[in-house]
């Protein structure tokens, strides 16, 4: 192993300062949102017996993004400060398959949740699409069922990836970890990767056709209210929903190129790149649950009240 120097060694661990830092915050906050969100649909679900589908939906979604940061947070405290422990008793290889799992679980459930506010609201004369408006609170359950079995399904090539990656051969030095290795390219690495790829891809796609699908919905339904010169009130569902929607679109299509970097950096010395792309994966999991929690005004509702509590106490002290 090769000598380090004082001002290497201060600048790797100033970087991984850097990054524990701004990734901690990050967690911390998107943490305290999702378990914000869960809790309120948890005692909300004890009181009225029941959920809705769409609230099912969010319950899934924010404890797979509580429990995707704390194992991402875990994940970059243990690479950055104590790499070594990273490699005793499998500990990397079940962290990054925990991570992938709830990564992929939080991804494929908020795709669900986008393909759910499309059918609810969105109004086509398909019959497929009538069909699908009856039956869509039934498949509800099914839908994440399927979503947790195929983020299972992934999580496991993953927890293979790795113990692949691992008994390759590779070099370490003391300014080396394990996404600064030099990796075999082998055919199983790149089907793992493409596997990975296709998961993301297709979450993404869901999300897309909703987005467009809400989008001409909302257009023709303005042209017959205009048309007939009347108001409905499903215009106003139409236009929360767009909010919705669209707002995700955009944040997934910046994470969904963050994951495609991911897999393209995750060879690569570390460098500013992978830095952003962390720092926006650990964000987006928090922002867009509160961008969630804001256009429901039942959870907007608690989250002010919750605030107006804190700041009456904060000026009482």
């Amino acid at each position: 192993m090769e000598a380090c120097h004082p001002s290497q060694q201060f600048n790797v661990n100033s970087y991984g300062a850097t990054t524990v830092a701004i990734i901690t915050l990050e967690v911390f906050a998107g943490m305290w949102i999702n378990a914000f969100l869960v809790c309120v649909l948890c005692i909300a679900w004890v009181k009225k017996k029941t959920l809705k589908s769409s609230e099912k939906i969010l319950l899934l979604l924010g404890c797979s993004r509580f429990w995707y940061l704390c194992f991402t947070w875990i994940s970059h405290f243990l690479s950055k400060i104590y790499p070594k422990y990273l490699y005793l008793n499998h500990i990397l290889q079940l962290l990054a398959t925990i991570q992938t799992f709830f990564n992929y679980s939080s991804l494929w459930v908020s795709a669900c949740l986008c393909g759910f506010y499309c059918i609810k609201i969105a109004n086509f004369s398909n019959r497929s699409f009538i069909y699908l408006k009856v039956k869509i609170d039934r498949m509800v359950p099914w839908l994440l069922l399927g979503s947790e079995i195929l983020a299972l399904a992934i999580s496991i090539v993953i927890y293979d990836l790795t113990e692949t990656v691992q008994n390759s051969n590779h070099t370490f030095t003391c300014q080396e970890n394990f996404w600064e290795a030099r990796i075999t390219m082998d055919k199983h690495f790149f089907s793992s990767i493409f596997l990975a790829g296709l998961g993301y891809a297709a979450s993404f796609m869901v999300v897309i056709f909703a987005a467009v699908s809400l989008l001409f919905s909302l257009w023709r339904h303005k042209r017959t209210m205009q048309k007939n010169s009347m108001k409905d009130l499903s215009m106003d569902a139409h236009i929360r929903a767009m909010k919705s929607v669209l707002s995700f679109l955009v944040m997934y299509s910046i994470n969904f190129l963050c994951l495609i970097l991911t897999i393209i950096y995750a060879t690569k010395k570390e460098n500013i790149m992978t830095l952003v792309i962390s720092i926006y994966l650990c964000a987006f999991p928090g922002v867009h649950s509160l961008i969630l929690i804001l256009s429901n005004p039942k959870l907007e509702k608690a989250l002010l009240k919750i605030l107006s509590c804190v700041k009456c106490e904060f000026f009482m002290k």
